[in-house]
């Protein structure tokens, strides 16, 4: 070795073994970072020009220049423990959820998406109007102007058709179904099969989390869209009102939890919440800065929390008196209501865990909560003169969801077919 790089790294007369030790450090932390890029790699989860990528790179970038610049061992001391820090902390909270630990993700995205949503001070979170993009999944997304799920509407489609407005969550938005596949689409294109072909335009107003105390919200304010009242309001709902269960306390506008929740589901916060940096120390620590001075706050966490058995009778009761609500103001402005219970995929909710939307609720628990649930929305629109539409939940099976809950493009056309007769019957 010549004797410059000797003198470099400290091996030279006087001795400086802090150049040295820093530099071994810093070549195995590298060592150890390029091994886990080439892992994620092989199994598909690293992708070049992602947020991921960036993220090895600036680890690399701190690792190299904390071996340049040995000369001044503070210095390169200081780079070397950031990048390691950052490696534990983004590795570490990578191999946790990977193990089925629920801990808050702090690795980069491997790709990049754009924002769908944007703060709204009443809803939380609401759909980026005119918007068009492709999903990290492949997914073609699109927003009205008036920004709900869809193709723009055409003039003589608004002119000449009868609006059918759907609402509900992620289930009715469909996050797993490009354009054209979602259930509110194959219910335009089942309606217009039948005797009253091309009189209906269905406007989907679902908002991934949305329960029914925002669609109170959406039915009270926000109903007129392209400048028309709807004919009638199908309301697909039940699933996120249970994500409120068994919290102590529980707000009756779901205000202390679930909203602010939205705000962080949606990432429509600034700074902080579910935002992820290149650094996951910068994250924390910018997570920890806008926990502390971030008007929208939690007053409750339930995450964390034993979960617990049984019914809510308080979800139970807050669900009917919005539903109750919703079903007075549609009915002040003669627009039909519809109903739908929700339904979810029972092949995959059998055991004593929990996936991460429901804190408090076991997963073998929500389906028999979810049949509650239906039974009194049923119960409430008999009582209201409103219309039910009792979707046979033995109808679908595992193939018609994506995951827990959400469809799959053949569910979405199966639940389409099934809702159409009845629509058209309630829109007249």
């Amino acid at each position: 070795m010549p004797n410059r790089v000797r003198a470099y790294f400290g091996l030279a007369r006087p001795c400086r073994f802090e150049r040295a030790i820093i530099a071994v450090i810093a070549v195995l932390a590298a060592v150890a970072v390029a091994a886990m890029a080439c892992w994620l790699v092989g199994i598909d989860e690293l992708h070049a020009g992602g947020p991921r990528a960036d993220y090895f790179l600036y680890l690399l970038v701190l690792l190299g220049s904390a071996v340049a610049l040995v000369r001044w061992p503070w210095l390169a001391g200081a780079l070397l423990t950031l990048a390691i820090v950052d490696f534990a902390w983004g590795a570490g909270a990578y191999a946790l959820r990977r193990a089925g630990v629920e801990v808050v993700p702090l690795l980069p995205a491997d790709r990049a998406e754009s924002p769908r949503f944007q703060w709204h001070a009443l809803l939380q979170a609401v759909p980026i109007p005119s918007l068009q993009l492709t999903s990290v999944t492949g997914l073609a997304i699109s927003h009205t102007s008036e920004g709900t799920r869809g193709r723009e509407p055409t003039p003589e489609s608004l002119a000449g058709r009868a609006m059918v407005a759907t609402y509900g969550g992620s289930t009715t938005y469909d996050i797993a179904a490009g354009e054209g596949d979602t259930w509110s689409d194959r219910l335009a294109l089942a309606l217009d099969r039948g005797q009253d072909g091309g009189h209906f335009l269905v406007v989907n107003n679902g908002v991934p989390g949305y329960s029914t105390v925002e669609h109170l919200i959406q039915t009270a304010f926000y109903q007129t869209k392209f400048g028309k009242k709807p004919r009638c309001a199908i309301y697909y709902v039940g699933w996120n009102d249970l994500r409120n269960a068994h919290i102590p306390g529980l707000d009756p506008g779901y205000a202390d939890f679930h909203l602010p929740s939205q705000v962080d589901s949606l990432k429509t916060r600034r700074v902080g919440g579910s935002h992820v940096t290149l650094s996951p120390l910068l994250t924390v620590l910018v997570r920890i800065l806008g926990a502390s001075v971030d008007t929208v706050r939690y007053r409750a966490d339930p995450y964390g929390r034993p979960p617990v058995d049984g019914d809510d009778p308080a979800v139970e009761t807050l669900f009917e008196r919005n539903v109750r609500s919703i079903s007075a103001i549609n009915r002040e402005r003669g627009v039909a209501t519809i109903w739908v219970g929700q339904l979810l995929n029972r092949a995959q909710l059998r055991g004593d865990g929990r996936y991460g939307w429901l804190p408090l609720v076991r997963d073998r628990d929500l389906w028999p909560m979810q049949q509650r649930l239906n039974a009194v929305l049923a119960r409430t629109a008999k009582a209201l003169g409103d219309f039910y539409i009792d979707v046979p939940a033995d109808d679908f099976s595992d193939p018609d969801f994506v995951d827990n809950g959400h469809f799959s493009a053949a569910g979405a056309q199966r639940f389409a077919d099934f809702l159409a007769p009845a629509v058209r019957d309630a829109c007249r």
